[in-house]
């Protein structure tokens, strides 16, 4: 329903404290959506730093192959 001055249709009162309700799942929803946001930016914090251990482990992978394998590592 519009609820603008030139509407001809009347509007009905909300009951005594709808209003309450809607605050709550709203502040709810923002608690949540938040607790989501930081738990997500923890998983890509960790992804990032499992990449850069990867990256070393493989690193000294390759060295070691080169001092005590007896050649250059397979990958070049």
């Amino acid at each position: 329903m519009p609820n603008d001055a030139f509407s001809t249709t009347p509007m009905q009162p909300l009951p005594f404290g709808a209003g309450i309700f809607q605050m709550m799942m709203d502040l709810q929803m923002a608690a949540a959506k938040s607790a989501w946001l930081a738990q997500r930016q923890q998983w890509e914090t960790m992804a990032s730093w499992q990449h850069s251990v990867a990256a070393m482990q493989r690193e000294l992978t390759d060295q070691w192959i080169c001092r005590f394998g007896g050649g250059v590592p397979l990958d070049g």
